[in-house]
Formats: C-alpha cells, sequence, structure tokens
C-alpha cells in the first residue's frame, strides 16, 4: 500500500509539471501576438506584421493615370526592400475592378503575405480586404486612398483637401468677372475625388455665391475615365453654346481628354484648365499652354513613407515618430496617417518643381515639341 501511495504522488506531481508547462506556453505564445493599432484581436498563429517579410502591394489601376505602374509600383517595391533588406514584394494592380482586388488580396493572405499596401479602387470595397486581412492577424496601410474602414492600420497619402485647394485657388487667381466654370470631378467612389472638390469649392464657392463666377456643369467621372472625360466636356459644351470660360479638371489624364475636346471647338489655350499628378502629358500640355496648371505630388516622398511604415511594423517598433496626423474614416474612426504636402505647378515652375527633382525629365517633357516650347525645351 505504501509503494502504490508513492507512486500516485509521483504520478500527480509529474502531471502537475506538465499542467503549470503548458500554461507558460499559453502565456508566451500570446505575448509574441500583440494586437494590431486599432484594438482587435488576431488570428491565433499571427503577429500583426511583427517579423513580417512578404509585402503584398496592390494598386487600382492604369487606364486613368500613368503613376501606378510608371511611379508608384517601382518606387514602392524599390523603397519597401531597401527599407527592410530580404523582403519579397508581391506586385498586383486590379486594373480598375474591385473584384479584382479582392480576389488579389485574398490570393496574397493565402500566400502568407503578412503586410497589405493597398491603392484602393474603391474606398468603400476596398473594407473587405482590411476585413479579411483582420481576420489573419495582418495589418493594411491604406495607400494614397483612404480606406473606409474602422479597422485600417495606417492611411499614407497627402493633403488632399489641400490638393483641391491649389487647384481652386489657381482659378480664383486667373479667372475674369462672369466666367462659366465647368467641373469635371473625379470617380466618386474614390474618397480622394471627394476630398479634392471639397477643397477647390472651399475656394470656388464665395465667388459663386456672389456671381463673380458662374458654375455651369459639375459632375463626377466614374472610375477616373479618360474617354468619359471627354464625353462630359463635349456635353458641357454642347449644353451651354461653348459658353464656358474655365474647366476644373480633377487630373492630368482627365484634362488631356478635356483639352481634346476645346481644341475639337478651336477653344484650346482659350480656357485654363487645371490638373493634378504632373503626369508628362499634363506638363506638356502646360507648356504648350493647352492645360494652365497642375499638381505636384512627391510620390517618392509617399512610398518612402509607405516603405518606413512596413519595415516599423516589422521590426515590432513604435511607429509614433513616422505619423504626422490622424484622418477620418466616414464612422469617425481616426487613422494614423502619412501626409505629405501637394506643390501648384504651372509654367513658371514647371523647371524648378517637377524637372528639378527628377520626377519627370526634360527630355521626356520636351519630346516632339518645337525648341523653346513654353521656355523650358
Amino acid at each position: 500500500m505504501k509503494l502504490f501511495s508513492e507512486q500516485r504522488k509521483a504520478l500527480a506531481t509529474i502531471v502537475g509539471v506538465l499542467l503549470f508547462s503548458m500554461i507558460l506556453a499559453s502565456c508566451g505564445s500570446s505575448a509574441n501576438n500583440p494586437t494590431p493599432g486599432s484594438g482587435n484581436t488576431p488570428a491565433a498563429g499571427n503577429s500583426n506584421g511583427k517579423g513580417c517579410m512578404k509585402v503584398g502591394v496592390l494598386l487600382p489601376e492604369t487606364a486613368s493615370s500613368a503613376r501606378w505602374d510608371s511611379k508608384d509600383k517601382p518606387l514602392l517595391t524599390q523603397d519597401i526592400t531597401a527599407a527592410l533588406p530580404g523582403a519579397a514584394v508581391d506586385y498586383a494592380n486590379a486594373q480598375g475592378s474591385s473584384d479584382t482586388q479582392l480576389s488579389q488580396a485574398e490570393a496574397d493572405l493565402t500566400k502568407g503575405d503578412c503586410i497589405l499596401v493597398v491603392g484602393a479602387h474603391d474606398s468603400q470595397a476596398a473594407a473587405a480586404i482590411v476585413a479579411k486581412a483582420k481576420q489573419q492577424g495582418v495589418p493594411v496601410i491604406a495607400y494614397d486612398r483612404l480606406i473606409q474602414s474602422k479597422d485600417l492600420n495606417f492611411y499614407v497619402s497627402f493633403d488632399n483637401v489641400r490638393v483641391g485647394e491649389l487647384q481652386g485657388q489657381y482659378i480664383v487667381d486667373h479667372h475674369k468677372k462672369g466666367d462659366h466654370v465647368a467641373m469635371i470631378n473625379g470617380s466618386q467612389t474614390d474618397n480622394n475625388a471627394l476630398l479634392f472638390k471639397q477643397g477647390a469649392v472651399s475656394k470656388l464657392q464665395p465667388l459663386f455665391d456672389s456671381g463673380e463666377l458662374k458654375k455651369v456643369y459639375d459632375t463626377f467621372t466614374p472610375d477616373w475615365n479618360n474617354d468619359t472625360a471627354r464625353t462630359e466636356m463635349d456635353q458641357a459644351l454642347t449644353q451651354n453654346g461653348n459658353n464656358i470660360q474655365i474647366a476644373y479638371v480633377a487630373n492630368d489624364g482627365m484634362a488631356n481628354s478635356v483639352v481634346a475636346s476645346l481644341k475639337a471647338q478651336h477653344l484650346n489655350k482659350k480656357v485654363p484648365v487645371t490638373g493634378q499628378d504632373a503626369t508628362v502629358a499634363g506638363i506638356q500640355n502646360i507648356l504648350t499652354g493647352d492645360q494652365a496648371m497642375t499638381v505636384y505630388k512627391a510620390i517618392t516622398k509617399e512610398a518612402q513613407a509607405t516603405a518606413n511604415l512596413v519595415a516599423a511594423i516589422s521590426k515590432g517598433q513604435d511607429t509614433t515618430s513616422l505619423v504626422n496626423g490622424q484622418t477620418k474614416t466616414s464612422d469617425g474612426t481616426s487613422i494614423p496617417s502619412v501626409l505629405e504636402v501637394p506643390v501648384a505647378v504651372d509654367k513658371t515652375n514647371v523647371a524648378t518643381t517637377v524637372i528639378a527633382d527628377g520626377f519627370v525629365t526634360k527630355a521626356d517633357v520636351c519630346q516632339g515639341l518645337p525648341a523653346g516650347t513654353g521656355g523650358v525645351c
């Protein structure tokens, strides 16, 4: 009986040690899986980007602007791999489809990408990407365009209200009393387009209210489609008997289409056209006098800020010093943000801004233009 009693005591001791070891292991697992910045609990086994070396980069399209594939893609790939040596970048472009972008995100998550950088095609639809990433404890950085999700981790872009203010202020500074204004805005499903218009209207509305300017046409352009912008400007001219003196246009791609519409009516160079993105075509139009201005957004800074966040998340570092503001989603959630400063560009400062910065080259913008064009070529 004594021997049997001692065996039971020994067995109890072993079971106790095993249970204690399991408790310690569980605690250790929890400590290695911190919750995201939004406070949501991650999926089991994921560390919310810590130690991540596979980054998914998802951009929206190529049809409306050349920037996404020609600027953003190479810069993001270069900067992320430089900031986080050894990291692999999976790149995909949705080509204007929210469903495609969601499928691309799901594929990235399946492949084990543990940080996502998303330039949303649709600010609302992309919330589904954030939701799926959250289920796996994968942080999402909204790139250039805000995603309307309370679970979004970071947002990197420009002060987009300021972009619109620069466009609107240019019109304020260069109008004549009684000028008729057509407004060709971006896509209503892109939060940036709403902010651009908000900024522009903040400058123009006092002049509309006083009668100094008259708004005769105002529309959003689905998917920022350049061909649609041409149709819209054709309609604006037809509806107003060509009596339009200013064209507010949200970006350079659509501005080029608006210029084509004006050329068909022999109104180019007579009607100031705004733009944005400082594309080669946009700068060429400025030098020839067909477009009045654009807004230069140094994508190099945007991509670098994104890479810095990716590296900090992977290394488990504090990101407080990297962000410079907060951006509210539609439900009022504040998202930690990095917002860069846009710059207005017209014929007077093309050489000292976009060319001096190497954003575009003199050779590219002067290709096919006569010597001396715009005082630059």
